[in-house]
C-alpha cells in the first residue's frame, strides 16, 4: 500500500514480534519490520504502559522488576533484558533497532554501550 517500512510499538516479548514478523511475510508484506523498543524506568510502567499501549510484560520481567528496590534497580534489570532482547533480535536479522527513548536517552545509551 506504498508503505517504505514499518515500525512497531513497544514490546517485551520477542516471540510475538516474530510472530508478527512471520504473518506479515506470509501475507506478502516484505517492507523492513524495525522493532520498537522502549526500556522500562520505574515500577510504575509495568501497570501504564500496558494500560495505555495494550501490551504485554513477560512475567519474568515483571517479577524482577517488582523485586527491584529503586529506580536505579529497575533500570539495571531493565537494561539487562533490552540487552538480551536486542541480541536476539539481531540474531534474528532485525533491520535495525528503534528506541522509544521519552524524553530520556539515559538508558538507551547504556544499551547501546553494551550492544557495541
Amino acid at each position: 500500500m506504498g508503505a517504505n517500512f514499518i515500525v512497531t510499538q513497544m514490546f517485551y516479548n520477542i516471540d510475538r514480534y516474530k510472530e508478527f514478523v512471520i504473518k506479515c511475510r506470509d501475507n506478502g508484506i516484505d517492507v523492513p519490520i524495525i522493532p520498537g523498543l522502549k526500556p522500562l524506568t520505574n515500577k510504575k510502567q509495568l501497570i501504564s504502559l500496558p494500560k495505555i499501549f495494550h501490551l504485554d510484560i513477560p512475567e519474568e520481567l515483571s517479577s524482577a522488576i517488582e523485586e527491584c528496590k529503586t529506580n536505579a534497580d529497575v533500570q539495571k534489570v531493565s537494561t539487562e533484558w533490552m540487552v538480551n532482547m536486542c541480541k536476539e533480535l539481531i540474531d534474528f536479522g532485525v533491520p535495525v533497532l528503534h528506541f522509544y527513548t521519552m524524553s530520556n536517552p539515559g538508558p538507551t545509551k547504556k544499551i547501546v554501550e553494551q550492544l557495541a
